[in-house]
């Protein structure tokens, strides 16, 4: 009982500030769009939005691991694997430049969705070719200026934690922009928010992970299905290294 009312208690919070801050961000996009054209400075607002529901649940610690200083200096195509919906809030930790490749239904959720519209993340209608085909468009057009692009490989949340498949998509965009691959692992999650699941779940330990880059030489001279499972085989080696004893 007490971790519904916990998990009520915090929905509720979500949706007051959520009003609040996008009102912060539109200012902070209306006087920063035309100087800033890759919305770093907003990125950077909605980073600190988004990891306030992290620093205001007490339950909840995130360890973010790795060098940050080169996603500031270029451009990456980033995956990692996924878990549950927290680790949207978990990535923003990263405070690092970057845009999201995300369902299309978010962008509609009010105020969060809106702002994602204002960031210039990506929407991916699944199941839609056309939809596809527009979310390859418009991450090549954001790599091209300069914009890291985040994406999901296995497609949706894993159930039980258990890395699933990875899809093609991110690694064939690599190999097509000539860009490094930025490998991401998170761990935790999954126990703090499982999937289908908006309970509170008692105190839990969050954790992201930053690899090394795999150069844009070694992208481009690997097939697709072979960078495709030597990216995934990093991000389940780490995963098993980030497990709870």
């Amino acid at each position: 009982m007490l971790n519904r009312i916990v998990a009520g208690l915090f929905l509720i919070f979500l949706g007051l500030t959520s009003a609040i801050f996008f009102m912060v961000a539109l200012v902070i996009w209306a006087l920063t769009v035309l100087v800033d054209r890759r919305l770093i400075i907003l990125h950077l607002f909605t980073s600190c939005w988004a990891s306030l529901y992290l620093w205001v649940m007490p339950a909840w610690s995130v360890h973010v691991d790795g060098q940050r200083q080169d996603a500031w200096k270029r451009n990456y195509v980033i995956v990692s694997n996924h878990q549950s919906q927290l680790d949207i809030l978990v990535a923003f930790r990263l405070f690092i430049p970057f845009k999201w490749v995300s369902k299309a239904e978010v962008f509609k959720l009010p105020f969060i969705g809106w702002n994602m519209s204002l960031n210039r993340y990506i929407k991916l209608k699944r199941g839609d070719k056309d939809g596809t085909a527009r979310m390859f468009a418009d991450c090549e057009k954001l790599l091209s200026l300069g914009n890291s692009i985040f994406i999901f490989p296995e497609g949706t949340r894993s159930k039980t934690g258990e890395l699933k498949p990875f899809k093609p998509g991110a690694f064939i965009l690599a190999k097509k922009m000539d860009l490094p691959i930025l490998p991401m692992v998170i761990s935790g999650t999954n126990a703090a928010l499982p999937k289908h699941s908006l309970n509170f779940h008692g105190r839990q330990h969050m954790h992201i992970r930053m690899l090394e880059p795999i150069p844009a030489e070694q992208v481009g001279s690997l097939s697709v299905e072979d960078l495709t499972e030597k990216v995934r085989a990093l991000v389940a080696s780490q995963l098993e290294e980030m497990r709870p004893a």
